[in-house]
C-alpha cells in the first residue's frame, strides 16, 4: 500500500495523480526489507585524506537515526557529531555515507551490529551535510498484485510501463512522501506552531496527543501529559525517546513551554518547519498538477543544469526548453526572504499564504531558525528505468528500478504506478 503524500490532518487527505487517467496495478510493498532497497549516489568522491573519517554503511529495517544512534553510542560520541546527506527509509535495505571527525579508525572498524553494517572506510576534508548527495537509485519489489482482468501479470506490466512512459516524458509530480511528516504524520503541524509562536500547543503535540497506533509506552506517556502529568509523563517516556524527554524536563524545571521548545535541538525544529513548508508546497503543486510540464505566464522557472530561477515572460518561446526538460515550473518553500510567482501561479501561491496566515515577518522570528525560503521544481526526471516481472518463495512480483535526484521521493513514483487507496 502507498500512503498518501500529504501531510496533517487538516491538509488534503488524498493524493493526486498526474497519470490518474491510467489503471494502477495496486499490490503492496515493503513485505521484507530486502523489497526496498536503495543506495545513496555521492555528490563528491571522498578525497582520501583529512581529519574526517567518511564511511559507508548498510542498515536494514531501522531509520537513519537509530543506524546513528548506534554508532554514536560505539564510539562515545554526539549523534549530532555523526553528519550525513539524508535520511533513508526504516523499512528497506539501503547505503549511504556518513562521516565523523578525529575519532579512531580502527575503533570505527570494529562497530559490530545486527542491523548496521560499516561497508568501508576513507577521509575527506569536511564533515558530510543534509544534501550533500546527488540522488539515489532505488529497486522496489511490488507483490499482491490484484489478479484481476486490469492487473493480472501481463497487464500489470503493461499499466506499469504505460505509467512510466508519461512519467519519463512529463516528469514526475515533485509532491514532498510520506517520510517528510514523520511517524505520526504530524511534523507540518508542529512545524506550523513553531512559526505561530504557539510553544504550548507544540508541547502537546509533541509530548502529548495520544493515538490508537501510537507504541503502549509512548501511549501512556503522552496521556499523563494530557492529564497535566508531566512528571509521571517524563517517567514514563522510553530512555530512547531522547528528544522528548529532554524537552519535557526542560519544561518541568520553568514550566514554560517556550523554555522547553527554546531547549530542543534546532536540527529537529527545523525538520519540523521544513515540514510545514512541505506541506504548502504540495498543496500549491496539487492545484499546478496538470501543468507542471508547462510554465505559464509570471512563473519562476528554474534552469535543470545550473538551478537557477527566472521569471517566465513569454511562455511560447520557453515550451522547448520546458519540454526538453532544459527548465520547470517552481513552487515556493516559503521563508522570509522567498519571491512569488506573478499572475496565475503567483495567484495560487499567494492564496496557500493567505489560508495559513504565512507572512515575511512571521517566518523572520522562528525561534531564531533563519528560514530565508527557497523554490523547489514541479516535476523532476525519472531516469534509469527498468521493469521485469518474476517469481521467488514469496510468490509472483513486479520490480521497479529508477533513479531519483536528492530530494525527490521514490513513493511518489509509486504511487503513480500503484495507485493504492485512489
Amino acid at each position: 500500500m502507498v500512503a498518501s503524500v500529504w501531510g496533517g490532518e487538516d491538509a488534503m487527505s488524498h493524493p493526486i495523480y498526474l497519470t490518474r487517467d491510467l489503471p494502477g496495478i495496486g499490490g503492496m510493498l515493503k513485505q521484507r526489507p530486502e523489497d526496498f532497497v536503495v543506495d545513496e549516489i555521492p555528490l563528491y568522491a571522498a578525497s582520501g585524506t583529512g581529519t574526517h573519517l567518511y564511511f559507508r554503511v548498510r542498515k536494514r529495517g531501522i531509520p537513519t537515526p537509530a543506524a546513528v544512534q548506534r554508532i554514536a553510542r560505539h564510539m562515545g560520541v554526539n549523534p549530532e557529531d555523526i553528519g550525513y546527506a539524508g535520511l533513508k527509509d526504516a523499512q528497506a535495505v539501503t547505503t549511504q555515507w556518513m562521516s565523523l571527525e578525529h575519532v579512531p579508525e580502527e575503533r570505527l572498524r570494529e562497530f559490530s551490529d545486527s542491523q548496521v553494517e560499516i561497508l568501508e572506510v576513507t577521509r575527506h576534508g569536511n564533515k558530510l551535510k543534509t544534501g550533500h548527495l546527488a540522488g539515489n537509485r532505488f529497486s522496489v519489489t511490488v507483490r499482491d498484485i490484484a489478479p484481476d482482468s486490469q492487473t493480472e501479470a501481463g497487464s500489470a506490466m503493461a499499466s506499469a510501463r504505460a505509467v512510466l512512459d508519461v512519467l519519463c516524458r512529463r516528469g514526475v509530480p515533485n509532491f514532498f512522501g510520506e517520510q517528510r511528516f514523520g511517524a505520526r504524520s504530524d511534523g507540518s503541524e508542529l512545524g506550523q506552531a513553531l512559526v505561530a509562536g504557539d510553544d504550548e500547543l507544540f508541547l502537546s503535540l509533541y509530548v502529548g496527543r495520544p493515538r490508537d497506533d501510537d507504541p503502549p509506552d509512548c501511549r501512556a506517556a503522552r496521556a499523563a501529559y494530557d492529564a497535566g502529568e508531566p512528571a509521571r509523563a517524563l517517567d514514563l517516556w522510553p530512555r530512547h525517546y531522547g528528544s522528548e524527554r529532554r524537552t519535557l524536563a526542560a519544561y518541568l524545571r520553568k514550566r514554560n513551554p517556550h523554555h522547553a521548545t527554546a531547549a530542543m535541538d534546532k536540527r529537529m525544529k527545523r525538520l519540523f518547519v521544513s515540514a510545514f513548508q512541505s506541506r504548502m508546497f504540495n498543496e500549491i503543486l496539487a492545484a499546478r498538477i496538470d501543468t507542471l510540464d508547462q510554465v505559464l505566464l509570471g512563473d519562476l522557472a528554474q534552469k535543470t543544469d545550473t538551478g537557477g530561477i527566472f521569471f517566465v515572460e513569454d511562455p511560447v518561446l520557453d515550451r522547448p526548453r520546458v519540454e526538453a526538460f532544459a527548465i520547470s515550473p517552481t513552487g515556493p518553500l516559503f521563508g522570509h526572504k522567498i519571491r512569488l510567482a506573478q499572475g496565475e501561479p503567483g495567484r495560487i501561491e499567494q492564496e496557500v499564504a493567505d489560508r495559513y496566515g504565512i507572512t515575511p515577518e512571521g517566518l523572520r522570528r522562528v525561534d531564531q531558525l533563519k528560514i530565508p525560503g527557497t523554490r523547489r521544481a514541479l516535476r523532476f526526471p525519472l531516469k534509469d528505468v527498468s521493469l521485469e516481472s518474476g517469481t521467488d518463495d514469496a510468490g509472483a512480483f513486479l520490480r521497479l528500478g529508477f533513479t531519483l535526484p536528492s530530494g525527490c521521493y521514490a513513493t511518489v513514483v509509486l504511487g503513480e504506478v500503484m495507485k493504492e487507496g485512489a
